[in-house]
């Protein structure tokens, strides 16, 4: 039988999967780092810039194939893939050498080929959660599984800092490749979810996409992403000109305030409706991003870092348990990978507008328009309030 029919939120498959998603996402936070080793191989900044961006370029591209797939061979079985690939990738860069010149282009192929690893991984371990969480329980189930992988970037960059300082390269890469390896195993003897034969099961990526809710949740994803490529991306060099030195406090709060409200909050959503969460997690998280350009200290940075995580922890869940919810089984491939790579894409393009912002006008500018982005979202549901976009609750 079917994990479907499993009525409790915190079953075994939930939790093996959990494990398998804080395994893939501490394995993709190694790479936070890989910036350095391009470094040591040779490369500029504008090496770092193509060589990182091509890989979130290649996660974003790839999911209208992704989420297809995961819809016809499966959850589980596209997880396997991923996970594959995010296990066996990682030897491939220390077979190319570390001559940048001589291995540029096939560097390049790697992490485009890496990046479809990740975007497998993520968007069907997240479908697979969204088959097996109790309907009533769906905000709370998704948020709860978020941790997992919030857990995991965290601990990602930390054992790569430990293994490039102690062992150099090698033992970087291996390190990505061991906890992709866990993700692995741990998944293996999981049960497929998806059930075959469904009439809707042939409806198309860009169908689904058209749909009206669809297509709101994709712009709020898309700015979302914005606003998350200038926290993640733009913090440390504001901290930097302002002589901030503990700039990981920042990450620390946000990351511990996401996790919190999730603790915390997490069957908030369920109870009143993701539509109602929303218009209160896009003011806090876009609030948390337009308070940093009045930050010159450590207090105001982690009250910020505080916003922002918390506004985070509520939006994410939220988001997503909407497009998910009342989806056939049968398209919540499509409908996740949409969801993601609408992120994805946000933070893609928010990295590169973003930092010709601030090239431009300065980190203050960056942020007010990060933080506007979000903000932004609030005018997006109003509107789709107004031309009853919005499903009914």
């Amino acid at each position: 039988m079917s994990n479907l029919s499993q009525p409790r939120l915190y079953s075994v498959a939930f939790v093996a999967m959990a494990v398998a998603n804080f395994a893939a996402a501490a394995s993709f936070g190694v790479f936070f780092l890989f910036p350095l080793v391009i470094e040591g191989y040779g490369g500029s900044k504008a090496d770092i810039g193509l060589i990182m961006g091509i890989f979130a370029l290649a996660a974003t591209l790839c999911r209208p194939w992704v989420a297809e797939l995961i819809d016809r061979l499966g959850r589980k079985h596209s997880y396997t893939i991923g996970s594959l690939l995010m296990t066996l990738l990682p030897c491939g860069y220390m077979v190319l050498g570390n001559d940048l010149a001589a291995i540029y282009l096939p560097l390049l192929a790697l992490r485009i080929v890496h990046g479809i690893g990740l975007a497998l991984c993520f968007t069907a371990c997240f479908t697979y959660v969204a088959d097996i969480v109790p309907p009533a329980r769906l905000n709370e189930g998704i948020g709860m599984f978020g941790i997992s992988g919030l857990v995991g970037l965290a601990v990602g960059p930390v054992l790569a800092e430990l293994a490039l300082d102690r062992w150099s390269e090698p033992a970087f890469f291996l390190t990505a490749s061991g906890l992709a390896a866990v993700g692995l195993v741990c998944h293996l003897p999981l049960a497929e979810t998806l059930v075959r034969g469904r009439a809707d099961a042939g409806i198309s990526f860009f169908a689904v996409l058209r749909q009206r809710k669809m297509m709101l949740v994709a712009i709020l994803a898309v700015l979302f992403g914005f606003g998350l490529a200038g926290s993640g991306n733009f913090v440390a060099p504001l901290a930097a000109e302002r002589r901030i030195a503990f700039v990981s406090l920042y990450f620390l709060c946000y990351s511990t305030a996401a996790v919190l409200v999730r603790l915390l909050g997490g069957r908030l959503a369920d109870r009143i409706g993701e539509r109602r969460i929303l218009p209160y997690a896009l003011t806090i998280t876009g609030a948390g991003l337009l308070a940093l350009p009045l930050v010159h200290g450590h207090i105001a940075l982690a009250a910020a870092g505080l916003a922002s995580g918390c506004g985070h922890g509520l939006l994410y869940p939220a988001l997503n348990s909407w497009a998910i919810r009342n989806a056939p089984a049968t398209v919540r491939g499509k409908v996740t990978g949409i969801y993601t790579g609408s992120l994805d894409a946000g933070n893609f393009s928010g990295s590169l507008l973003l930092g010709l912002i601030g090239e431009w006008c300065g980190l203050s500018v960056l942020f007010l328009v990060a933080g506007g982005a979000l903000l932004a979202g609030l005018l997006v549901l109003a509107w789709g309030n107004r031309r009853r976009l919005c499903e009914p609750r």
